[in-house]
């Protein structure tokens, strides 16, 4: 099982790339990488790979501007806090946490339930 954590964290600098862009681009990288003719919020690319200057490079992190001022008008947030949530979000899918539903995510593969307050 391939951990995106990388190394237990002994690396002495962790890269993410964020890119903040806009709905057109976000659609074009969701059909290029993912054939989804559609946009979306946050695409996390894993890249997972130990760069010449020691780093480890985790992946790219892209957000869609116009969808995170969109939802943070829709849930009443800052945009500021929109798009903070989106920039985790994404990292924690570059450290392997994903989700099938609103209410199930798996890390590595294995079901955890998220945390709903309740």
């Amino acid at each position: 099982m391939k951990k995106n954590l990388p190394e237990q964290l002994n690396m002495d600098d962790i890269v993410i790339s964020v890119t903040i862009t806009g709905d057109k681009a976000v659609q074009e990288l969701n059909k290029k990488y993912l054939d989804r003719d559609t946009t979306t919020d946050v695409l996390s690319f894993p890249i997972n790979e130990k760069q010449e200057d020691g780093s480890y490079y985790l992946g790219d992190v892209v957000v869609n501007k116009e969808q995170a001022l969109r939802q943070a008008d829709k849930y009443g947030n800052e945009v500021e806090t929109e798009v903070s949530e989106l920039v985790a979000h994404g990292v924690l899918h570059l450290l392997g946490v994903h989700h099938h539903d609103d209410d199930e995510h798996t890390v590595h593969g294995k079901p955890v339930k998220k945390d709903t307050g309740q």
